[in-house]
């Protein structure tokens, strides 16, 4: 028997690398499976590593996309007449419980946790973030105790769903063995890299600030999503030492982690942060360069000894760490080793497919 699975997301981009380059295309490797994903970036139809892809068009605006776009991938959803329906967006909850009175299995992805996200939204006043925090916490669990399986991005994410008697398994953001493990930094280099999404929290303004006395060159590849923001970082004396990539593709992801000695992630200590499994952490890991992070227990553990953790709100930390390992290349180069052995027994995407195919083999079975 044939079973059509379908990936539903109303925000992210159709080759994320979590739903498509991770889920789907190892999903789409199994022959009775057939997989769709929908999207909403109005780049059209398309069938790519098994996976067909559908889109609902794009509207611009949050809330645009919450009452409009929602209907349109619902609508997309119903016409595929799936049995499995895997949402990745807390937007479409309301969707997976329409697809739940219909009959059919609904898999919730946890990307984040969200009421800590919400406590972390810098725009936000401190009693708005607690009441909408709290209020979005008890949806959160009343809805998803009506689902089929939730997965969580990171162990804790998962334990939250268990302690309310929801089923529940970790699927980590751990690389793709064969995408990086082929890399061989030469470390003859004083570059180093921070690749990802760039916000206030995400420590940029203090990494630009610890290098613009020292003879490194910072590749940073991402999108800036506030425009006030961007305009200060590109003020800071430091900017002239960033070699800005912009959003990048994967080939050229590849191409700077290659010439780069280390990789940072100092991401700023709040609640969402501080027990999050920061993909880039690992990507640096498995192209086997040092890495720089913020000095989070969490980290600390995931990281081991294959880099230096500072504390990231303080810029003479970050610049330290920066020199030491500028100044020894050869512990860079141990760091960086380090980090690929840990990868390779511990932190890879093979794992954690055989625990996505666990799930869907287990929610097929007891339906």
């Amino acid at each position: 028997m044939h079973y059509n699975i379908t990936h539903l997301t109303s925000a992210h981009p159709r080759y994320d690398t979590r739903i498509y380059i991770k889920e789907c295309v190892t999903l789409a490797k199994v022959d009775n499976y057939r997989v769709n994903l929908v999207v909403a970036d109005a780049l059209g139809y398309e069938q790519k590593e098994g996976v067909s892809i559908f889109d609902v068009g794009f509207i611009k605006g949050r809330r645009n996309r919450i009452l409009k776009t929602t209907k349109k991938i619902l609508t997309q959803a119903l016409k595929l007449e799936s049995h499995i329906y895997h949402i990745h967006d807390p937007e479409l909850i309301p969707i997976g419980l329409k697809l739940k009175k219909l009959g059919k299995i609904v898999i919730f992805d946890a990307h984040e946790d969200v009421p800590k996200q919400i406590m972390a939204k810098h725009y936000l006043g401190s009693f708005s973030k607690k009441i909408l925090s709290f209020v979005y916490a008890k949806y959160e669990i009343f809805t998803l105790k009506k689902f089929d399986f939730v997965i969580g991005a990171t162990p804790i994410i998962r334990d939250k769903f268990l302690s309310y008697n929801i089923q529940s398994k970790d699927i980590n953001n751990f690389p793709i063995l064969d995408e990086f493990i082929s890399l061989e930094p030469k470390f003859d280099t004083n570059t180093i890299c921070y690749i990802g999404l760039l916000y206030e929290s995400r420590g940029i303004e203090q990494l630009v600030r610890a290098i613009e006395d020292l003879d490194i060159t910072l590749i940073i590849a991402g999108k800036f999503f506030d425009t006030k923001y961007e305009e200060h970082i590109r003020s800071l004396k430091g900017w002239q030492k960033v070699d800005f990539r912009g959003f990048v593709d994967r080939d050229e992801v590849k191409e700077i982690l290659n010439s780069s000695l280390a990789g940072v992630v100092t991401l700023h200590p709040t609640p969402s942060y501080k027990e999050a499994y920061p993909v880039k952490m690992f990507e640096y890991m498995s192209a086997s360069i040092a890495v720089v992070s913020s000095d989070f227990t969490l980290y600390k553990e995931l990281l081991g000894n294959s880099g230096i953790c500072v504390n990231p709100l303080d810029i003479t930390q970050i610049k330290e760490a920066i020199v030491t390992l500028r100044n020894n290349k050869k512990q860079a180069k141990l760091y960086g080793k380090n980090g690929r052995e840990r990868i390779l027994q511990d932190y890879n995407w093979d794992i954690e497919a055989q625990k996505l195919l666990e799930i869907y083999k287990a929610v097929l079975a007891s339906s």
